[in-house]
């Protein structure tokens, strides 16, 4: 069945007919000739191999089966920028929100992978490379500092100074799984092992975050899983 275009020609541009290439081939159990892409994408034979070129040269792993045709090898993903525009957006969007988040690693992160998409973007993506008309709203002052992020990537126990809702501060040990924008306030969802729970910290209490050298002893995966189960409990913030 042809691919369905919005266009008068029927015709997509090349930055949309690209990734339509690579989902097409996934779908397929079978090796795919270029006169059939070509059929599919309503382009000539021509205009279809050099999409392929351009698609392996981008770091597609597309195999030419002789006389067979086209195939990805399994479990092989989409090169690394070939977006749609809605795509290209959407990661846009939310990379220049993460911009200036208080992260000094995670906002030059966030840079140079913003330059590097808006400099690969094929020409339909120059819409979305220019902020299209989504903007990001500045982020709340209740960043997050570094330790933080570097304690949940390796899963190590944090001491964290924290101000709790009475006012009173205290030093807490916790075991950090994930920071996420809530109703309230962005926080740290943690294991604490004062409360012995799981509890909320609010960012903006955050007075102080120390990375410790003990690994908690479980599993960050396992914790989450328990702590979604306790999700709707609305005592967890401190």
């Amino acid at each position: 069945m042809r691919i369905s275009t919005s266009r008068p020609e029927d015709k997509l541009s090349r930055a949309e007919r690209l990734p339509e290439l690579i989902r097409y081939l996934r779908e397929q159990r079978r090796p795919v000739s270029d006169a059939e892409l070509a059929r599919e994408m309503g382009e000539d034979l021509r205009t279809i191999q050099r999409d392929l070129a351009i698609l392996i040269a981008q770091g597609a792993v597309i195999e030419d089966e002789a006389g067979a045709g086209y195939a990805l090898p399994p479990d092989r993903v989409l090169p690394p920028l070939a977006f749609t525009v809605a795509e290209a957006e959407a990661l846009i969007l939310g990379l220049r929100w993460i911009t200036g988040y208080g992260d000094e690693e995670f906002d030059e992160a966030a840079n140079g992978a913003l330059a590097r998409i808006v400099a690969v973007l094929p020409e339909a993506g120059d819409y979305a490379a220019a902020g299209g008309d989504l903007l990001a709203p500045p982020p709340t002052p209740a960043s997050c500092p570094e330790p933080i992020r570097l304690a949940i990537r390796d899963e190590r126990k944090l001491r964290i100074g924290y101000g709790d809702r009475k006012g009173k501060a205290t030093q807490r040990t916790v075991w950090p799984l994930a920071v996420g924008l809530f109703d309230y306030a962005d926080a740290l969802t943690a294991w604490c092992e004062m409360r012995g729970a799981f509890r909320h910290f609010r960012l903006d209490r955050i007075t102080g975050a120390e990375v410790l050298g003990d690994r908690y002893p479980i599993r960050r995966a396992v914790l989450m899983a328990d702590w979604r189960l306790q999700a709707g409990d609305e005592d967890a913030s401190d």
